[in-house]
């Protein structure tokens, strides 16, 4: 009899290591860092458990890793490091988002005189250039000479019969203007984002489609402003447009 209740012990105690080893289970916790005005996001932070384990913050400052409930956290910029926060006291590990105490300037790269932001509209803007390789290097034809097979200088023949392919030259570079216009829209369509407004400004519904919509910024200004003055933009246009529908909802 004590023989069998042994066994029995021994063939549940794995049972009851896997459910303690269960309550540790390891999830992901995620989410974004900001710099203090809570608006630019900060790449290259550190973000460490308390088992040594860590990761990065991409170029839009998002950032997630494993950990368990028991664990913490705590993110390191600049050789500073913040206090640790318990896994278990933050409410959506989903989305945990944090805002440093620095200021921090976001950072571009350029692409043919196309200033991109973000590594997916990088790769759009060159699949679509390579696509349309023929159409964006179109050039006006003008008289050039060329040599021959046997060494003898003369008139580029392509080049010349082109010369008077007028509407198929006009056709070319109307496409072309097309296509750099569409490229320039995209562009001021992935910064000018209903995800990047509505966090600023608070709008949802068709105040925020409207507003999207009326205070949409022109290439120029977008190609060229930094972080700090794209959003300061929209929180300015966002305040015009809040008096707006103050006005149009006063009783008259």
């Amino acid at each position: 009899m004590l023989l069998r209740i042994s066994l029995k012990i021994l063939l549940l105690f794995p049972c009851f290591q896997f459910l303690g080893k269960t309550v540790d289970a390891q999830f992901v916790l995620s989410g974004t860092v900001f710099d203090s005005s809570k608006i630019n996001y900060v790449p290259g932070v550190t973000v460490v458990n308390k088992e040594g384990k860590f990761t990065l913050t991409d170029s839009v400052g998002r950032y997630s890793i494993q950990v368990t409930e028991k664990d913490s956290v705590s993110f390191i910029f600049r050789n500073k490091a913040t206090q640790s926060f318990a896994v278990q006291s933050i409410p959506d590990p989903s989305h945990f988002d944090i805002s440093l105490r620095v200021n921090y300037k976001g950072k571009y790269s350029t692409l043919k005189e196309v200033v991109v932001f973000g590594k997916t509209f990088k790769e759009d803007s060159i699949e679509n250039r390579e696509t349309y390789a023929k159409i964006f290097n179109f050039e006006k034809p003008t008289l050039k000479t060329s040599i021959s097979p046997s060494g003898v200088p003369g008139a580029d023949l392509d080049e010349l019969i082109n010369i008077f392919r007028f509407k198929r030259n006009k056709r070319m570079k109307s496409f072309q203007v097309r296509l750099e216009k569409e490229e320039q829209e995209k562009y001021v369509s992935f910064r000018f984002n209903k995800t990047l407004v509505k966090r600023l400004t608070h709008l949802e519904g068709t105040q925020l489609d409207t507003f999207m919509i009326k205070y949409r910024p022109d290439y120029e200004f977008t190609s060229n402003a930094d972080d700090l003055a794209f959003n300061q933009y929209i929180l300015n246009c966002s305040y015009k447009y809040r008096l707006e529908l103050l006005q149009q909802s006063a009783p008259k």
